[in-house]
């Protein structure tokens, strides 16, 4: 006679199984990790446990895993698009697994006292149901401690919800733009913007774009690229004195940030299958204008919408989008000045999360980084004046620097980072550091370059370059690499000698002397910063939404206020201007003005 089935540890193991899933929801942050650590080590000792110390007969063994396995390629096809691509196309089997392993157990435990063509026959049934809770599912996206965003498929997206709401308002007729794939922009007319202000008349005709002052906030990260606020000094006391909401208003998706000037700011989202450039009243929140153009970007872990920042200059409004349109748009009206698919002029494929430049206006140019290839348009008409050296994949901005009096534009990308000339995309230098690139390289006060590079799930360091030009060209030599920061796609600040950014998720201090670590603490997960330099603070976005105060100095982190602002995965880069801090994420945005420090 055959022993029964040993139970008892399959039962453990779904007991710790089902403690660490149902606790992944409300655990904090910092502790979700573990929690998903523990959840997939629960599934593996069930497997473990049915195989080796279950007492099954070796056929119901091996057949339990073929059901499985049987189970999830039945499933798969039924499953949300969102799911089908999560996680580089793992989603499935990453969610399937748990799932299969409880249901494993709730079979054997259901079964035991069953004949065995009874316990065979309802085996692939148990699996089927348990993979079918599947199809119920979607993901809006992955986090960086946020983890996985499960939602149920049938609930409205806050992209869905913004469309529903904004149906019920009338809307002025919306005019088309120049077509992307539009002949060279000199034959392309200007026309109206493609939507209008619900509190603004449109202008019968499109203005040209005229000299007008700096603006103050002229695209992605300010005026030098550097998340630098200077001449700004607020209050730090958020317990006597918190920001004060001026405005908050629901937003497209997409990871944009601000540019600003006077009254207006910009930004970019997406509703429904049109890509929006936008224009804001910075002091009511309410629309100006709306440019459109039909494309859609999506993508299962950072979801949908564009990913570049508008840029600001002489009164016109460049903007590339997440399937490569670039425009240029007045700023007044958001009439056409011209329009080009810089994705198909270079014959560059839209890279995996989407084309993420924001265009860099250098003397009668705009450049954007097209993936990993650099391109120049000129700045009155859009035609193509060169395309530089052609890399993989990237996701960061073209860089403006000046080193050794000569002025060059930096990319990271395969296989590091590249300088061109911004005249006509001549390399000037190149140097490799393992990984491609997100976020933006960085210049010391002494004239070196720091870059940082990826590792397969996160940020892998920070490496310093001296570079210079000789007899024989120019030259990027390493100084020293650090793995005491590594940004992924967080962008980092240089103040006083030191680098302050995220290390993964928590925020970490180097010495640009050597690399060291000076100090590691607070958790803010996959968040942003900017740096007053005045006050040696770090006004700190989390990824959460929240808002923070951390000392940028060396000694030690230090936080010194906390204060919430939004709710929700916020990716998007902070915007200080004067008093008043513009934040924003895939769901909406909001304005906030800081009391400003005492004399």
């Amino acid at each position: 006679m055959r022993p029964p089935l040993r139970l008892w540890p399959g039962v453990a193991a779904v007991a710790v199984l089902l403690v660490s899933l149902f606790a992944i929801p409300f655990a904090p942050p910092s502790t979700t990790t573990i929690a998903f650590i523990v959840l997939y080590v629960s599934a593996l000792l069930i497997v473990v446990w049915w195989l080796a110390f279950s007492r099954a007969r070796w056929y119901e063994r091996i057949g339990a895993l073929a059901a499985m396995a049987l189970a999830v390629a039945v499933m798969r096809p039924l499953l949300d698009q969102s799911i089908i691509g999560g996680a580089m196309g793992n989603l499935t089997y990453v969610l399937a697994f748990p799932l299969l392993s409880l249901a494993l157990v709730a079979w054997a435990v259901g079964t035991r006292r069953h004949s065995v063509p009874v316990r065979l026959a309802t085996l692939p049934t148990a699996m089927l149901l348990a993979s079918g809770l599947l199809t119920l599912l979607r993901t809006d996206g992955m986090g960086g401690e946020t983890m996985l965003q499960l939602r149920w498929r049938w609930m409205p997206t806050a992209e869905e919800r913004l469309l529903a709401e904004i149906t019920d308002v009338p809307v002025a007729p919306i005019a088309p733009s120049a077509s992307p794939a539009a002949p060279p922009a000199a034959e392309v007319p200007a026309e109206p913007a493609a939507s209008r202000s619900e509190d603004e008349p449109a202008p019968s005709t499109p203005a040209s774009p005229v000299p007008i002052r700096a603006a103050e906030w002229p695209g992605f990260r300010g005026p030098d690229r550097n998340s630098v606020v200077r001449g700004v000094r607020i209050n730090t006391d958020w317990v006597a004195s918190p920001p004060v909401e001026l405005w908050r208003r629901p937003i497209g998706p997409g990871w944009s940030s601000f540019a600003v000037d006077g009254d207006r700011i910009y930004t970019q989202e997406q509703r429904g299958d049109d890509e929006i450039v936008a224009c804001y009243s910075l002091a009511t929140g309410k629309p100006v204008w709306m440019h459109k153009d039909a494309t859609r970007f999506w993508e299962s872990n950072a979801g949908p919408g564009p990913r570049g920042t508008p840029t600001l200059v002489n009164g016109r409004v460049y903007a590339f989008g997440a399937t490569g349109i670039l425009n240029a748009l007045d700023a007044r009206t958001g009439a056409v000045v011209w329009s080009r698919n810089a994705a198909s002029e270079t014959k560059v494929e839209t890279p995996t999360w989407g084309f993420s430049s924001s265009p860099l206006v250098t003397g009668d140019l705009v450049i954007v980084a097209i993936a990993g290839t650099l391109a120049g348009y000129d700045l009155a008409s859009g035609k193509p004046r060169w395309v530089g050296p052609k890399h993989a994949f990237s996701y960061s901005s073209p860089h403006l620097v000046t080193i050794g009096d000569v002025a060059q534009v930096l990319l990271l990308s395969p296989p590091g980072v590249v300088s061109v000339t911004p005249s006509d995309g001549t390399l000037l230098w190149e140097h490799a550091f393992e990984g491609g690139g997100i976020v933006q390289p960085t210049v010391t006060p002494d004239g070196d370059v720091l870059i940082s590079g990826l590792a397969g799930t996160g940020g892998s360091g920070v490496r310093r370059l001296g570079v210079a030009r000789g007899s024989d060209g120019w030259t990027a030599q390493e100084r020293w690499t650090s793995n005491g920061l590594k940004p992924y796609f967080n962008d980092y600040v240089v103040h006083n000698g030191n680098a302050y950014g995220f290390d993964g998720s928590i925020l970490a201090s180097i010495d640009l002397a050597d690399g060291k670590r000076r100090w590691k603490g607070g958790r803010y997960g996959a968040g942003q910063l900017i740096l007053l330099p005045e006050q040696d603070l770090l006004l700190v976005v989390s990824e959460e939404g929240g808002l923070a105060l951390v000392g940028a100095t060396p000694d030690k982190f230090t936080e010194i206020g906390r204060a919430p602002a939004l709710d929700g995965k916020t990716w998007n880069h902070p915007v200080l201007v004067g008093d008043v801090l513009l934040v924003r994420n895939g769901e909406e945005m909001a304005a906030f003005r800081l009391a400003v420090a005492a004399p």
